[in-house]
């Protein structure tokens, strides 16, 4: 298995889930080399049960885990990222989407661990079956605590709204 043409082919969902777990920019490209090194050593264990990707988010998701359980004593806030924006949109359009997506990062950032992992992979558009596998938990539990997480959310982002915030 060519492991460059499988992380070129998963890098932005590898990407994606290590932003929803880190804030920092510079700090989430250390991760995003930590999870492609932790993916270097783990693919040859890969024995084709289940998808790769799902191996992979699996992978992703227990180093980012480590990764927030060293850090969990030092916030961090966010800065923007000029490269999200989108180079065809309107200055007002394009600061609403920025400040959209950053108030929905926080958001799932803010999730407990358990419905953070699972907002995570199911934005990614991984199915309760397979967030169950690469959670080791079952399908119900990966789909209650995806309706928790959405709860949560909801909740979140419209006090957040309701704060004067705005989406």
């Amino acid at each position: 298995m060519d492991f460059k043409a499988v992380l070129q082919e998963n890098g932005a969902m590898l990407s994606r889930i290590v932003s929803s777990y880190e804030a920092d920019p510079a700090l989430q490209q250390e991760l995003l080399q930590d999870v492609s090194l932790a993916l270097w050593q783990a693919l040859p264990t890969y024995r084709g049960t289940g998808s790769l990707k799902g191996f992979m988010a699996k992978v992703a998701q227990n180093r980012c885990i480590s990764h927030v359980g060293r850090a969990v004593r030092q916030p961090r806030k966010a800065e923007l990222d000029d490269n999200m924006v989108s180079a065809t949109a309107g200055p007002e359009e394009t600061v609403s989407k920025q400040q959209q997506r950053e108030h929905l990062l926080g958001a799932v950032r803010n999730l407990p661990l358990p419905l953070r992992q699972v907002t995570t992979l199911a934005l990614e558009g991984f199915s309760h079956r397979e967030i169950g596998e690469a959670l080791n938990i079952s399908e119900n539990n990966a789909m209650v605590r995806f309706s928790r997480a959405k709860s949560a959310l909801k909740k979140s982002l419209s006090s957040r709204s309701e704060g004067g915030a705005g989406l």
